[in-house]
């Protein structure tokens, strides 16, 4: 959980919230997941107010490089 939270960009309020906000702010969001074999794809509900944020934490936590 402290690495999600260092992935958020300082100036969202959710970069400085406890650990029980933010799981309870992951396991609210609706989506839809597909996984392949190489790529795991997650579609969020429309009215999600945080999609864009969760889409950006997501990217950056994935390993660079080959």
């Amino acid at each position: 959980m402290l690495t999600v939270r260092d992935a958020i960009p300082k100036p969202q309020p959710l970069a400085t919230e406890e650990f029980t906000t933010l799981r309870e702010r992951l396991l609210n969001i609706a989506g839809r997941i597909t996984e392949t074999a190489i790529r795991v794809r997650i579609a969020f509900a429309t009215p999600c107010p945080e999609a864009e944020l969760f889409r950006g934490v997501a990217s950056s936590l994935q390993p660079t490089g080959p």
